[in-house]
């Protein structure tokens, strides 16, 4: 029998087992163009639902790639070339992993996205590992496909059975289905297996502690870093960032506290002043954007903006502000030292 037989053989029965798998990992990434596209269009900037503040999320604990998630989300216009881009190239793998047409190719882009997503929003997932578990499947996914191709019931197959002389091509048995062209399969496949475990136990334990270690899930309950206090006589300037938190419910800032060194508060702003906020105040950094809300100051994930407060009604205590403190809408509390 021609070592490189397809038609009924080995490697037909290799890529017929994985439809399964081929069939709902294409519709996973083919569903985020039509959820995205056609059912809503979620690529309009400025407008509820725009796939590139979903992108700003990551931020904030993304791993290896947050320089390149920080410069996009900096300038708009690069950032939504590149979610127009990134969902396209989900629609066109997704659609041809599930017609099994250039199937290695196209595992080959299930792959790279699904790192993309375990390096950038692995550490996400309110109540379970969400979106670690997606990252960490998809790529192991990815890689079987890759090793498998696709069998009966795809367009590689048609292909092949119409066409002999495909079965030895070299270049499609890479690109499209049919026996890897690899003499030394088994440590291939041994070494590719034991590096994406290697993988998933690293970022297990970086995103999760799941491997040793207290557990910890940073998407639980918001946290905020305030850092570039500022202070004169008439204003007080900071930088307010929120790193952790449910990505898809904000902080909602009720009260802004100045507090003494005795603990008394020398001025506060409550939820009906933050509601109310001046947005000349706020100097939004990135696309998701801290903004006064009906009852509070909202801060989404990833957001991180220059607060400045008018205190001219106690100027001449401004030397006695020791203390400044942000209280959540949940009772959380944040403080920060005021340096003259």
């Amino acid at each position: 029998m021609n070592k490189h037989h397809f038609a009924g053989g080995p490697a037909e029965m290799a890529g017929l087992f994985t439809l399964s798998i081929r069939l709902v990992l294409g519709w996973t990434y083919f569903s985020a163009f039509w959820r995205r596209l056609i059912l809503d269009n979620k690529l309009i900037p400025d407008e509820a639902g725009y796939i590139g503040e979903k992108f700003n999320h990551f931020l904030p604990n993304a791993l290896g790639i947050k320089p390149l998630i920080e410069y996009l989300v900096t300038h708009p216009e690069a950032l939504h070339r590149s979610m127009v881009a990134f969902t396209i190239i989900e629609a066109i793998v997704g659609l041809l992993i599930i017609l099994g047409l250039l199937t290695r190719l196209m595992s080959i882009g299930v792959f790279g996205l699904a790192m993309g997503i375990l390096l950038g929003s692995g550490w996400l997932g309110t109540t379970c590992l969400d979106e670690w578990q997606i990252g960490v499947l998809g790529i192991s996914c990815g890689f079987t496909l890759f090793l498998t191709g696709s069998g009966s019931f795809s367009l590689d197959n048609y292909f092949l059975s119409n066409n002999v002389k495909l079965r030895d091509r070299r270049w499609f048995r890479w690109l499209g289905s049919g026996n890897l062209p690899i003499r030394s399969v088994k440590p291939f496949v041994l070494t590719g297996s034991l590096m994406i475990f290697g993988l998933t136990l690293y970022t297990n334990q970086f995103f999760h502690g799941g491997v040793w270690g207290p557990l910890h899930n940073k998407s639980v309950k918001p946290k905020l870093e305030i850092s570039n206090i500022s202070l004169n006589s008439t204003e007080l300037g900071f930088e307010i960032y929120r790193t952790e938190g449910a990505d898809v419910y904000g902080s909602f800032l009720i009260g802004i506290e100045l507090i003494d060194k005795k603990g008394e508060i020398l001025k506060s702003w409550s939820n009906t002043d933050l509601s109310t906020f001046p947005k000349s105040r706020i100097h939004n950094h990135y696309v998701t954007k801290v903004k006064p809300g009906k009852h509070a100051l909202i801060i989404p994930l990833g957001a991180k903006a220059d607060l400045t407060l008018n205190i001219k009604d106690i100027a001449e205590a401004t030397n006695e502000i020791h203390t400044l403190k942000l209280v959540d809408v949940s009772g959380i509390e944040w403080t920060a030292r005021v340096r003259k």
